[in-house]
């Protein structure tokens, strides 16, 4: 007999075997036909082939059977569209059924159908039931309309099904109020610029109302949508806080941190004098209380949110200090976030408490932890000035464990209590300088150097110790190295007689014999310093240093406005926009919070600065190491220098006297000037040059046709400082968004990839919003034109100048740095026009002190046409009068950070001067504004 037998027989197979048994007259036989069928679907075998046999079996009174069949043309309806419009009908009489859960049974089915030949089909029956009678079926085809929207956008407005769901805000039933808000909100955040929730004080009303009685998720969606309302005063806000307080008590903690949101958010406008405000900061402590004893994942969640809540209003938990004190079971992640929320609440009146506790958990088994712990007590020390005897002594006492780990966490701690109090816990170097054999981890190396280099003088041997650490220099890492060639250099400005060989040695092992362009740079510096100045190398070297903040990990104020409108999001765990970690097409809207209303910005008048205008009485902050491509900061970026690069010279390096004065013929000056600047308003007096240019150049004089002046592009890094990449560039602000316009040309031999770019924290936050992308390698001699899109939500630090921005580029060959001057005209947003009555509180508002007088000269324009250019840039006319034959304007603007700008043009008829007065809470913006002023007009 052959082996064929084996490829043939008798039986049809599984398939058809379920077809049979679907088309059997028997409803039982089906019913149990079609479970088979969900079953293989659900473990992933292909049941495709019986669609039409399946469809078949819809026609049935059966809920259980209909469900189950709706259940398989949802999975298959995409892979076999043709076939799914012969369940149309089906859909169509099922909207029309006796029984409501099988019409919202098909409402809902229909909604997850998602193709496009269908949809048009479903328009009629899903009009039916947004009109039922059953609610049940109402709020089943509100989001079902969210479905559609997302599929279908223009069908949907098409037939009117919005302005439905905007009526069923007012429905009887707060079920369907519910998904009504939730529907119209999730269609809005696709469409950041339609303006679908157009809430008013009635339909707010409607929805207080409704919250009383949702589901827990029905709430959430409609605290939500009350978060994204601006009351229009502060009885509004008031009002609206006492009818939402009552869901702090809520069991369901996401409904409890939706509400906090809220009163966070509206608590904004309340004026601090209120005696409900103070009512308010007690009501909001016990729930978020009540969340810390959740499961530690809700904990976690919970300590994320109250961390951002302290930064913003300590006040809220100040006298809850115990509840974050941790347990022993606490898994890690939840142990470190209490440990910051215990730092942030830390004040003179708790802090006896709160170091008792520190000092307990520095014996804890947790490595991590123990180490935070540590910090912490420095941390506390920096933060209540009363409390830093105390914790040098703990930080001593742990010093004595001689546990490494605890040991060198509390070095590099100390080094920061030394820069917060000089001249004041000194004695404790002697017990340091005991420990030294011990530490082996770069971050206490490089704190205990720093320490030994500071106070050399107070230290007998302080040229052993650091000469011990000589020994091993090229197996240290880059941020021991350049502790120690800063330290031993302090040391010969202090003691220059004994350590000379010393200082020679450290300058050529930096330089000649190392391979890290910071760690050259550095040394060649220094080399330079010391042998052409020595007194000017002390004023730099041993100058006075700035005190240190505590507050080095504070939310940058603007950023935490934002992330208080993201309570209970992810944003507010991952303490980052939403628009850093959301991808993929849907516009990402920017939050703030409201501006304090009149009534309490009066009785606040030393804070009434909007978010994120720099206050005067901020402590300088100093921002922590270890940026993303190293702090700028420490390559000895000056502000841009405008001028001419000089052509360096190219000696080798040999052996030199080094007080002797050989070094100017090794490395010229020319390496140490910085690159030109990009956007200093002299350079911006070049005209445009003609051709497409001047084709929008009618009237206004505006160089493009919907935004605002631009400069011409400036080198900003030479091919011979950055090894044959040349950059040039400008700024460009258009239709609210702004970029940075790089020409990159390739002036080196080879050819160069991997781009990227980086920006050091500024003064308003200037950030990249994409990476640099350079889609072809660059060959020798190419150019190639990007527009890099920028934001302004990155790290803030005043810079001086202003607008001074300090970027690194890398490519494949190495790393590049320049700085340079942006114009503050991208910085003015599309809506600074005040209204007339806000303007003039406002003017009177702002102390005299701040006014800043300018003049404007060789300007030919009339005031129309000032008026109509400047508004091309963003800045708006308010008003404007005739005074005495001289026109007077009366102009807002207002800048990414919310700081406003209020000024007022003198313009004679006649004479090209103008006279321009500017008024601003923040003044150390008006020499900028006045340029930006100059540059429009004149160009």
């Amino acid at each position: 007999m052959t082996d064929s037998k084996y490829f043939t027989t008798t039986k049809k197979g599984e398939i058809f075997e379920l077809k049979a048994e679907l088309n059997s007259d028997k409803k039982e036989k089906k019913k149990e036909a079609v479970k088979k069928v969900i079953a293989s679907m659900t473990v992933g075998k292909d049941v495709s082939a019986l669609f039409p046999d399946v469809v078949n079996c819809m026609q049935t009174d059966n809920l259980e059977l209909k469900k189950l069949v709706y259940l398989y043309l949802m999975n298959y309806a995409k892979s076999q569209p043709d076939m799914a419009i012969m369940a149309v009908n089906t859909f169509v009489k099922d909207c029309e059924d006796p029984n409501p859960l099988i019409r919202a049974l098909a409402v809902r089915t229909m909604g997850c159908i998602r193709v496009d030949k269908i949809t048009e089909y479903l328009c009629e029956p899903l009009r039916k039931c947004l009109k039922d009678e059953d609610p049940y079926v109402r709020k089943t085809a509100a989001v079902c309309v969210a479905k559609l929207h997302d599929i279908n956008a223009q069908l949907v407005e098409d037939q009117g099904f919005l302005d439905t769901l905007k009526d069923l805000i007012s429905d009887s039933n707060p079920m369907v109020v519910a998904n009504a808000v939730a529907a119209l909100s999730e269609i809005a955040e696709s469409h950041p610029s339609s303006n679908l929730l157009d809430l008013n004080p009635q339909s707010i009303n409607k929805l207080l109302t409704a919250l009383n009685e949702c589901t827990e998720w029905g709430q959430i969606f409609i605290l939500d949508c009350l978060a994204n309302y601006t009351p229009k005063d502060d009885r509004e806000a008031q009002s609206i806080c006492e009818r939402v307080t009552p869901r702090l008590s809520h069991a369901n903690s996401a409904v409890v941190l939706s509400a906090v949101k809220v009163l966070m958010k509206f608590m904004e406008m309340l004026s601090k004098d209120l005696d409900y405000y103070g009512t308010l900061l007690k009501k909001l402590a016990p729930p978020l209380v009540t969340l810390l004893s959740a499961e530690p994942e809700l904990q976690y969640v919970a300590l994320r949110n109250i961390n951002l809540i302290v930064q913003k209003r300590p006040e809220i938990l100040k006298h809850e200090m115990k509840v974050f004190f941790v347990k022993y079971n606490d898994p890690i992640y939840v142990k470190l976030e209490k440990l910051d929320i215990m730092i942030r609440l830390a004040s003179q009146a708790n802090i006896a408490q709160v170091l008792a506790e520190l000092k307990e958990y520095a014996t804890e088994v947790d490595v991590d932890f123990v180490r935070k712990a540590v910090r912490a007590i420095g941390r506390c020390a920096i933060k209540v000035e009363q409390s830093a005897e105390r914790c040098v002594s703990t930080l001593l006492d742990l010093i004595q464990t001689k546990v490494n780990y605890v040991v060198q966490e509390a070095i590099v701690v100390i080094k920061d209590i030394f820069r917060k109090y000089p001249n004041k816990y000194e004695s404790v170097i002697a017990t340091l300088c005991e420990n030294l054999d011990s530490l082996d981890e770069p971050e206490a190396r490089a704190a205990m150097i720093w320490i030994v280099g500071e106070y050399a003088e107070r230290i007998d041997n302080a040229d052993e110790l650091l000469e011990s650490f000589l020994e091993g220099f090229h197996d240290e890492s880059t941020q021991v190295q350049l502790q120690l060639l800063t330290a031993i250099v302090k040391l010969f400005l202090k003691k220059p007689t004994e350590t000379q060989e010393l200082v020679q040695q450290v300058l050529s092992l930096a330089t000649q014999d190392s391979d890290n362009p910071d760690l050259r740079d550095r040394g060649y510096i220094y080399w330079r310093l010391l042998s052409t100045d020595p007194v000017a190398a002390k004023e730099v070297v041993l100058a006075e240093k700035p005190l240190i903040s505590e507050e080095t990990d504070l939310i940058e104020p603007t950023l935490l406005d934002e992330l208080i409108c993201y309570i209970g999001t992810l944003a507010s765990v991952y303490h980052k926009p939403p628009s850093a970690f959301v991808e993929g097409g849907r516009g990402v809207v920017h939050k703030s919070l409201p501006p304090r209303t009149a009534s309490s910005e009066s009785t606040e008048s030393p804070e009434t600065a909007p978010a994120g205008v720099p206050s005067s009485e901020q402590p300088d902050v100093i921002p922590a190491q270890g940026d993303l491509l190293g702090d700028l900061l420490n390559l000895d970026l000056g502000p841009p220098v405008s001028g001419p690069p000089l052509a360096s010279s190219s000696v080798q390096m040999g052996a030199v006297d080094l007080l002797g004065g050989g070094l100017d013929s090794l490395i010229g000056g020319p390496n140490f000037v910085t690159p030109p600047a990009a956007a200093v308003p002299a350079n911006l007096g070049a005209p445009m040059g003609s051709g497409l240019s001047d084709l929008f150049d009618l009237t206004s004089g505006v160089g493009t046709l919907s935004g605002s002046y631009v400069a011409p592009k400036a080198i900003w890094l030479p091919a011979m400082k950055a090894k044959g990449l040349e950059i040039s560039g400008t700024f460009t602000r258009q239709v609210g968004s702004i970029s940075m316009d790089l020409q990159l040309t390739n002036k080196a031999l080879q050819v160069m990839t991997d781009f990227a770019i980086q920006f050091n924290r500024n003064s308003f936050g200037l950030a990249p919003a994409a990476p640099l992308q350079v889609h072809a390698p660059l060959s020798p001699n190419q150019t190639v034109e990007i527009s890099l899109p920028l934001n302004t939500v990155g790290s803030v630090m005043k810079m001086e100048p202003l607008n001074n921005l300090q970027v690194a580029v890398k490519n494949n060959i190495d790393v590049f740095y320049f700085s340079t001057l942006y114009p503050l005209h991208i910085l003015f947003v599309e809506d600074g026009k005040m209204d007339r009555q806000m303007f003039l509180a406002t003017w009177k508002d702002i102390p005299n002190e701040n006014e800043a007088q300018f003049q404007i000269r060789d300007c030919p324009l009339n005031a129309e046409a000032v008026s109509s250019r400047l508004q091309s840039s963003n800045i708006f006319t308010v008003a404007k009068r005739n005074v005495e034959g001289q026109d007077m304007l009366y102009q807002s603007l207002k800048l990414t950070n919310g700081i406003w700008v209020l000024a007022e043009l003198r313009i004679q008829p006649g004479n090209p001067s103008f006279t321009l007065s500017l008024k601003c809470r923040a003044p150390e913006v008006s020499q900028h504004v006045y340029q930006a002023y100059e540059t429009i007009l004149k160009n």
